[in-house]
């Protein structure tokens, strides 16, 4: 099986050109298809049946993992064997009477407005260090980035006299989002003030964003720098990157932002996925009810 495991995520890697985590994921989570056939006696994958599936999922369930994780690895073999039914002449797919489980609609964290200006203030900004963690907490906040366009963000990416980011997202889909003017202030400083510092006569990397060694910035990184503000602030949300990119989206559609324009801003390849936001703004619109109607 391993071999076709490369084979797949290669066409993914040429084909689909998915990014480096979408791989990563794919690759888990075959491998973990791949660890169960080993412990059933299966090598050959034309032996999987529909039973071996139902049997996989059951592992996963004794394994207590989540609705979420467990259809993440359906799909995952839905797109494997659908690639052998295609690349490799299989004539067999396993998957096409299975059922992925139904997953509740969660709603994203979000930040008040007041708990974004008290992480955003956070930063020593008369450190190297501040200065980066200030410039790279605007620009998130004010673009709403996935972390890993933010840490991956490089100069040719950048028009600060614009005022505007070229980010490329999933599949490498070009996107233009406006940074604003707070972010735009502190990346000009973070980049003539404390870039440099950081660098300290190393080899430059293309990457905006560095670590105290001159080298990119990493993910995981970042997600622990903004944890660590939150704790000093004293946010109690649990709080990731991804919950700045909510909160983007979500202040801008109650301040009256159209979707469409939200879904651009975003790179979410349907309306569907941004639509997500329209709930949490329900509350804004029952209390607008309340105070405008006359029968409120």
């Amino acid at each position: 099986m391993q071999a076709e495991i490369v084979a797949f995520l290669e066409y993914l890697t040429l084909e689909r050109n998915l990014s480096e985590n979408t791989l990563q994921s794919y690759a888990r989570d075959l491998g973990d298809f791949k660890e169960f056939l080993e412990k059933e006696g299966i090598d050959d994958l034309k032996e999987v049946s529909i039973e071996t599936i139902l049997l996989f999922l059951e592992s996963l369930k004794r394994r207590k993992l989540s609705s979420s994780s467990v259809a993440r690895k359906l799909s995952a073999l839905r797109s494997f064997f659908r690639f052998l039914e295609l690349e490799k002449g299989f004539t067999n797919n396993p998957l096409l009477l299975v059922e992925s489980p139904k997953l509740p609609q969660r709603l994203p964290k979000v930040l008040t407005i007041n708990e974004v200006e008290r992480l955003l203030s956070a930063p020593d900004t008369s450190t190297p260090r501040g200065l980066r963690d200030k410039a790279m907490l605007e620009t998130l906040y004010a673009t709403g980035l996935r972390v890993s366009e933010l840490v991956a963000l490089t100069f040719s990416q950048l028009n600060l006299s614009a005022g505007f980011v070229r980010v490329f997202g999933k599949g490498s889909k070009e996107r233009l989002v406006p940074l604003g003017d707070f972010a735009r202030e502190y990346l000009e400083r973070y980049i003539r003030e404390a870039r440099p510092k950081l660098l300290s006569g190393r080899s430059d990397p293309p990457q905006v964003f560095l670590n105290r060694y001159g080298k990119p910035l990493t993910r995981q990184r970042f997600w622990q720098i903004i944890k660590d503000y939150a704790r000093k602030v004293g946010i109690d949300t649990e709080i990731s990157p991804h919950v700045l990119r909510h909160s983007f989206a979500t202040h801008l559609l109650e301040g009256g932002a159209d979707l469409r324009a939200v879904q651009m801003m975003l790179g979410h390849a349907s309306l569907s996925t941004t639509q997500i936001y329209t709930h949490l703004d329900l509350k804004n619109l029952r209390k607008i009810h309340e105070k405008h109607h006359p029968r409120g």
